[in-house]
């Protein structure tokens, strides 16, 4: 802290001093050019303490003006009384700077012989040559105060601003994320109670071995979702990894009913997908497809590139939309998959539904992007894969 005020404070005087040395200067080869000009004799020496006297007073009493700006600035709601107040305090202290001018002269003795006659002969000279100057300069001073204060507020409310659409768009964010975590929370518990019933449903047939297996296949699906945590985005091959494992579970279940087709671009495993959106779609395709004929049905499931967006396709041969249910084949599962593709991406991805020959097509285009994942999740799960 000693050592601060001298490295702050020195310079700023000495700039301060300078700048006012410089304006004394500028007035006096002013005064000097026009005697010169008219060829009037002067006393350079004089003239030049004249205006370095007077103008280093003003350096001392501009920071008095300065201070009464920043004690009674000119704004609203006392703009005219604040007028007013310096209207006379401009007076007063244009008198009081010329009456140390005054003794400053006569100190030094470079007034004439008539003017410093006496103190009151001297000041009032100055005040006929000075003062009307010295109110104008009082009032500039004053308003650079004024447009100071203005600009700083300006930037205040500027910089406010800036941190209340921060604020807000921090609130947008969360809120945005929260909905998502609500429609991912949706989701889970949806194929969660439909395996849960799928198993009790063996259970009830007595084929308790099917329904040990389907448990066991359930909890490892349990035990990678959860590794996510409230991530929204996977790399398409986790989630891919996470289809099989769903698929798995409903074999036990549609046993050689069920044959499943996987394609993947390898230029599109690495691309980030909503994680939980393909097994509502799968899920789809095995209610409304497979599980409405008793022959044999296939689940094609490709992803690839197509410019800048990623392009999967969940197809079935099964009786397709128009058959059965519909346009109500969409459900919880696929409705809340398009609000989560809405809340991620906007306009940038799509689901769409319709009928194949056979069978139902629901198209998911996403834009195409690198999943930045952990690297422990990465390696739990690529080692609980692995165990399998």
């Amino acid at each position: 802290m000693t050592n601060w005020l001298p490295r702050r404070v020195l310079p700023i005087g000495a700039a301060y001093f300078l700048a006012w040395t410089l304006v004394a200067l500028f007035f006096f080869t002013r005064e000097a050019t026009r005697r010169v000009y008219w060829n009037e004799p002067f006393n350079w020496q004089n003239v030049l303490t004249i205006w370095l006297v007077g103008e280093y007073i003003w350096g001392i009493v501009a920071l008095i003006v300065l201070w009464l700006g920043t004690r009674w600035p000119i704004e609203r709601p006392a703009l005219g009384r604040r007028v007013a107040l310096h209207v006379g305090l401009s007076v007063l202290v244009a008198g009081v700077q010329l009456a140390l001018e005054t003794v400053a002269y006569l100190q030094l003795g470079t007034l004439s012989a008539a003017t410093s006659a006496s103190f009151f002969r001297a000041w009032s000279a100055l005040l006929v040559a000075g003062f009307h100057g010295n109110v104008v300069s009082y009032w500039v001073i004053l308003g650079v105060v004024t447009g100071y204060r203005h600009y700083r507020k300006l930037e205040e409310r500027e910089a406010q601003a800036l941190r209340l659409e921060l604020q807000s768009a921090e609130l947008s964010g969360q809120l945005m994320r929260a909905q998502m975590s609500a429609l991912k929370a949706q989701l889970q518990p949806h194929f969660l109670f439909n395996t849960l019933n799928a198993i009790m449903v063996l259970v009830r047939q007595q084929n308790v071995a099917q329904a040990e297996e389907m448990l066991g296949r359930l909890g490892d699906l349990l035990r990678c979702v959860l590794d996510e945590g409230e991530a929204q985005e996977v790399p398409l091959h986790r989630e891919l990894d996470y289809v099989r494992l769903y698929l798995s579970i409903e074999q036990v279940r549609f046993a050689e009913r069920l044959r499943v087709t996987i394609d993947a671009d390898p230029a599109v495993l690495d691309a980030a997908v909503p994680h939980m959106a393909l097994q509502p779609i799968v899920e789809n395709a095995l209610r409304h497809g497979i599980a409405r004929t008793s022959a044999a049905g296939t689940i094609r499931i490709t992803a690839s590139a197509s410019g800048e967006s990623v392009l999967i396709r969940v197809s079935d041969d099964g009786p397709g939309f128009t058959g059965a249910e519909g346009a109500e084949g969409w459900g919880i599962g696929l409705a809340n998959t398009r609000a989560r593709l809405a809340q991620l991406y906007g306009n940038a991805a799509s689901l769409t539904m319709q009928d194949g020959a056979p069978g139902a097509i629901v198209t998911m285009i996403l834009p195409h992007h690198v999943a930045i994942a952990d690297q422990t999740k990465e390696m739990i799960h690529a080692a609980h894969f692995a165990d399998r």
